[in-house]
């Protein structure tokens, strides 16, 4: 399934209308196991960033998208199944030992595992503190990981839409990070913060964008309350 979307059912499709723009192919493996660490603007990353590569690329995905019932509960699930995407429970406070688990399971069958550091995407268009399951995973797979920048697409989709503008995106690998050094240390919480943020130094230089020393999820939720605020401040009455 993966292969025929890829190659005949979207792949073409998606490669002519937005034309995308590959940079640094060649710094990702031909053969064997490697982490894809990746900037997130859009929904529409993981479908740019794996057209680059003649490889298969897996994602983890909510269990929801794969529980729907119905006839559009099972295309949901075939999608993206066929897509190279594995469900996990996000809910609770297991979900990024369910995402770790997953990601190793794909690594030690020797294929690419793509992941989103941030753990969402951006709100805003920055780039945001990286999570350090992408570390941890690293020196327990023993594997490098490839800073990987998508750019463009949060014009493309910006959030709550599916297309917004036709443009050309681009998809850019740097050099393979190699962690090796730090082998056996995969519990040790400050060498996984240190890779963590040599990754996302990585691919802040690959992405451009604005680092913000903040989660994700804690930065959306500042900007909304500012946002409330700077709306009661204007409809206020005046002294």
């Amino acid at each position: 399934m993966y292969w025929l979307l890829r190659h005949v059912l979207l792949g073409p499709a998606i490669s002519k209308i937005f034309r995308p723009i590959d940079e640094g192919v060649e710094n990702v493996p031909a053969t064997g196991p490697a982490i894809l660490a990746s900037n997130h603007l859009s929904f529409a990353d993981w479908l740019f960033m794996p057209l680059a590569l003649d490889r298969r690329v897996t994602f983890v995905a909510k269990s929801d998208y794969f529980t729907g019932v119905g006839v559009k509960g099972w295309a949901q699930k075939r999608f993206f199944a066929g897509t190279g995407q594995v469900p996990i429970d996000r809910t609770g406070g297991r979900a990024s030992e369910g995402a770790i688990s997953a990601g190793l399971k794909v690594l030690e069958r020797g294929e690419l595992f793509g992941i989103y550091p941030e753990g969402t995407r951006s709100h805003d268009g920055r780039l945001y503190k990286g999570r350090t399951g992408v570390a941890r995973m690293a020196l327990l797979a023993k594997v490098p990981v490839i800073p990987t920048a998508v750019i463009g697409t949060d014009v493309i989709a910006p959030p709550g839409q599916i297309v917004r503008k036709i443009v050309s995106p681009t998809v850019r690998f740097g050099t393979p990070l190699d962690f090796s050094r730090y082998e056996g240390l995969s519990e040790d919480r400050f060498i996984l913060r240190s890779i963590t943020d040599e990754i996302m130094y990585a691919i802040m230089e690959l992405s451009g964008q604005e680092y913000v020393d903040l989660y994700a999820p804690t930065a959306k939720e500042v900007a909304a309350r500012e946002a409330v605020a700077a709306e009661r401040d204007e409809v206020s009455p005046q002294a």
